[in-house]
């Protein structure tokens, strides 16, 4: 017996050895050529490539079809399988490749349409961009063409190759990208028309507030004499508990490596890139001073089976099922810097996904002396070069800078979708102005693996696709109407090759969605912000609930022209910032969004820009790893205050308001003062809203398979400014029975937190319970962040290992800093224009996607700990920094 186990024991460990081994061997074989020359055809002349010490290409071309061609082969050998997993859950075909798991994503994806979408954006594409988006289809074809016998472990695993390559490809991505950053104001609306119905307009109007005192719009310029504090609105319905808050960023760890560091090959260990920069909190008077993601949507969205859109619940905030991320933009002129020319920071807050989200790149061509088919006019004779992150699958540099200007994104969060309720009748007809008409039909065929196809008609009206069936509960046949079907617009090529404001603003003209706040800097000092984006003037309404689809009273007269759009250049605080808050100042005669974000990471931002200090590189990025949070405190000062006031208060909650007492605000991975906080914050909205909205229902969702309405069907970004308005104003519409006064409220809600230990038996993630030693109820371990490989992760042994798993986390859905278990700054980028070279930029985990690679998670620890990398720019720094050189060359 024991010789039979013995030899069943060996037998396992070979053939467990012999797995990993296949593993090992399949995932070295993928490794792209970073050295030598190949020969690929479609190209007219050589193009040389060199990759920095973290694999970061720069690409040097004689021609832009050449540039672009490369840019495909090169994202390729890095991404394929990503752009190959992109391109599906667009198009609605990952069960091809998955099975029936995915079927309900991709009937979701045919029915919005997003392929009719994609095609509509190729149509209206210039020959002079088709050129460019061929190119680089043929380019990622090249690659797959020469190595489809080495092609990364995704595929053998899932036992498929990928089809070639097309432009409508390149589109797709782009179109899921709009739908991961603007499609959810659709749901909004059609919860927002239940909650009004069930509680009327006073307590509504309440719920959906869109302002706050506290709201920074860029347009809107307050004068720096104003002071960090300073507001505007009716200041006897808010307490300023606030401006005594520290100014200085808090939350890096390490220190400020120097300025004139930046760009230098270090000594040691540290790569040759990596000149990192360390942020570090400096206290105010001291002399110096943290969608878009696919993979991790498909994989939350799969396990909850539920539709795009969800919300944010108020006190959940930090729970990723009821989160939209955000990001922060901002730039100062000379003025506030160190080097006497603008700084620009941008940090892109989106889901994770591994590999990450944005590959960099640095774009160089040769003179362009083609002609403009838009413009019928000589372009000019300039050189193309640009550096920045770039999109997998689509050509150009999407944020970065090139010789003279730079800029960063944050979403403007548009109302661009519109719900509208269709009347049919017995012959299958909708009603109009004009009549009785017959719908589009649209036959959708789902291949699904190891399947029968899945065959079904998508109806459409005039207003768009009948998405009945992706909303829970409804039984109305409601329209979709989104700017998406309207084409994307295809503008980065002129972007990358702006010269100055007015080219820039010309180039982004075009733009169709998502709709972004762009910030602006140049070589020559100024600096500039511009609202982008294709939003709907209206006949009427404001796209905040359902209307009549069988009249013309709310249909779409046109677009906010772009002159008319949100912007302003060289303003004289020289201070411009954006953080997903509202943008519009007082009087805008345009309903822009019904739905801006909270302001209080905008207001982080300006309260330290406007500082007074002089800012260098790394102070920025000190901004972007703050923690603090106003809110939270805010919060944490009216439970400390309830249950100091209370008769009857437990030993437990006169604990937890000491631990709260004593706390600054900061959002620390190890203090427990947050986890109380947000906790008793939870429990706070659940107490105010469930006596009117009714109890979480038992189905997974924010509203349930049901649709049935409860306390979790309010979800709104603007959730916690309601909060703040009933904690400070305490309005008796808004007090539960069975409460004397707030106090009683507030203290409850800690009480009911603190001794829920004793209450629930294997409790979910936010429900998670409360110590002995609320001490050791560390944010950290209640909110950390995950990132795992969506499919390697699931391989035994070696799994762990293909991506950064779970850690301990500081920050939250409130602090410059956005974090969350699911979600973060997809990037940390500083553009200097003193000197590009010290300019600065990380991702969150890698430039490569192919497991094994020295650059597939080299970029991790920088991300996790708050520190970055000089990101080279001018030809003599990209030599410097040169760790491989490869040729591609005419065949």
């Amino acid at each position: 017996m024991l010789r039979i186990l013995y030899y069943a024991v060996c037998l396992f460990l070979v053939a467990a050895i012999a797995a990993v081994g296949w593993v090992y061997w399949i995932a070295h074989s993928a490794l792209p050529q970073l050295d030598g020359s190949v020969a690929v055809p479609g190209i007219s002349s050589k193009v040389r490539v060199v990759r920095d010490g973290h694999g970061v290409p720069t690409i040097e071309a004689a021609t832009p079809e050449d540039l672009f061609f490369a840019q495909g082969y090169l994202t390729a050998q890095d991404r394929l399988w990503q752009m190959d997993v992109m391109r599906r859950a667009a198009a609605g075909e990952l069960s091809e490749v998955i099975g029936d798991a995915t079927v309900k994503l991709d009937r979701e994806e045919r029915i919005l349409g997003l392929r009719q979408a994609a095609e509509t954006s190729e149509k209206l594409i210039s020959a002079r961009d088709r050129v460019f988006f061929d190119a680089y289809a043929r380019g990622v074809n090249a690659f797959i063409g020469s190595h489809r016998d080495r092609l990364s472990l995704e595929f053998r695993l899932m036992k498929y190759t990928p089809r070639p390559w097309a432009v409508i490809d390149s589109l797709l991505i782009g179109a899921r990208m709009v739908q991961d950053l603007n499609h959810y104001s659709y749901a909004r609306a059609l919860a927002r028309e239940k909650i009004l119905a069930k509680l009327g307009p006073e307590l509504t109007a309440d719920l959906y507030v869109n302002s706050s005192w506290r709201d920074r719009p860029p347009t809107q310029v307050r004068g720096m004499e104003d002071g960090p504090g300073a507001h505007s609105g009716d200041e006897n319905d808010n307490d300023n508990d606030d401006d005594d808050e520290e100014i200085e960023p808090e939350g890096g760890a390490g220190r400020i490596t120097s300025v004139p560091g930046f760009g230098r090959v270090p000594q040691g260990p540290e790569s040759p890139r990596e000149a990192r920069v360390s942020s570090t909190p400096l206290r105010a008077g001291s002399p110096g001073l943290e969608s878009f993601s696919p993979l991790r949507a498909l994989k939350h969205r799969a396990k909850l089976g539920r539709p795009s859109g969800a919300g944010y619940s108020p006190g959940m905030e930090d729970s990723e099922d009821s989160f939209r991320p955000g990001s922060n933009d901002w730039v100062v002129s000379g003025r506030h810097t160190v080097s006497g020319k603008p700084l620009l920071s941008n940090d892109m807050h989106l889901n994770h996904q591994m590999p990450n989200l944005w590959y960099e790149a640095h774009l160089k061509a040769g003179m362009l002396r083609a002609k403009n088919p838009q413009a019928g006019t000589s372009t000019g004779n300039f050189s193309f070069d640009v550096a920045g992150v770039t999109l997998p699958g689509v050509p150009f540099v999407i944020v970065g800078h090139n010789q003279r200007i730079g800029w960063g994104f944050t979403n403007v969060g548009p109302t661009v979708e519109d719900d509208f309720i269709e009347e049919f009748n017995a012959q299958g007809q909708y009603k109009a102005p004009a009549g009785w008409i017959d719908p589009q039909h649209r036959q959708e065929t789902i291949h699904v693996k190891g399947k029968p196809d899945v065959t079904f008609d998508v109806v459409s009206t005039r207003h768009g696709p009948i998405i009945t069936e992706l909303i829970p509960g409804e039984t109305r046949k409601i329209a979709l109407r989104w700017t998406l079907q309207d084409g994307e617009g295809l503008v980065f090529f002129d972007v990358d090759s702006a010269q100055n404001w007015d080219e820039f603003r010309k180039a982004f003209s075009n733009f169709g969605a998502p709709g972004q706040n762009v910030m602006y800097g140049d070589v020559d000092g100024h600096i500039g912000y511009q609202a982008t984006g294709r939003v709907p003037v209206r006949a009427a309404g404001d796209g905040s609930l359902p209307v009549s689809g069988s009249d013309d009273a709310h249909e779409w007269k046109g677009w906010i022209p772009f002159d008319e759009m949100p912007r302003v250049y060289d303003p004289p605080t020289g201070i411009l910032a954006t953080a997903n808050g509202r943008i519009t100042p007082d009087g805008y005669k345009y309903s822009l969004s019904t739905e801006w974000d909270a302001p209080w990471r905008t207001d982080r931002i300006y309260r330290v820009l406007e500082s007074g200090k002089k800012f260098a590189p790394a102070d920025m990025l000190a901004l972007q790893m703050d923690v603090s949070s106003t809110y939270d405190r805010l919060c944490a000062d009216k439970f400390v205050y309830a249950i100091d006031h209370a008769a009857g208060a437990s030993e437990r909650a006169k604990r937890a308001a000491d631990i709260l007492r004593d706390w600054d605000g900061r959002m620390s991975a190890d203090f427990a003062a947050p986890t109380i906080e947000t906790k008793a914050r939870h429990e706070l909205a659940r107490m105010l809203l469930e006596p009117k909205l009714g109890p979480e229902p038992e189905e997974p969702g924010p509203i349930g398979e049901s649709g049935a309405l409860s306390w979790k069907s309010y979800n709104w970004t603007m959730a916690s400014v309601w909060l703040e308005n009933v904690l400070t104003r305490q309005p008796a519409r808004w007090l539960p029975p069975g409460y004397s006064d707030y106090g009683a409220l507030l203290t409850a809600a800690v009480e009911n937190v603190v001794r829920q230990s004793r209450l629930v038996v294997n409790p979910p993630p936010d429900k998670a319970l409360a110590p002995s030693d609320l001490n050791q109820w560390k944010w950290g371990k209640n909110y950390p962040v995950e990132i795992d490989h969506l499919v390697l992760s699931q391989l035994p042994v070696i799994g762990g290992f293909t991506g950064p798993g779970l850690h301990p986390l500081s920050g939250s859905t409130a602090t410059v800093k956005q974090v969350g278990r699911g979600f973060g700054p997809s990037e940390r980028a500083t553009w200097n224009f003193a000197n590009f070279d010290e300019s600065t930029l990380n991702l969150v985990t890698g430039e490569s996607g192919i497991f094994l690679s020295p650059y597939y998670m080299d970029q991790w620890t920088a991300w996790y700990e708050g520190s970055t990398f000089a990101f080279p720019f001018s030809q003599s720094a990209v030599e410097r920094l040169r760790s491989h050189e490869m040729t591609l060359e005419p065949r």
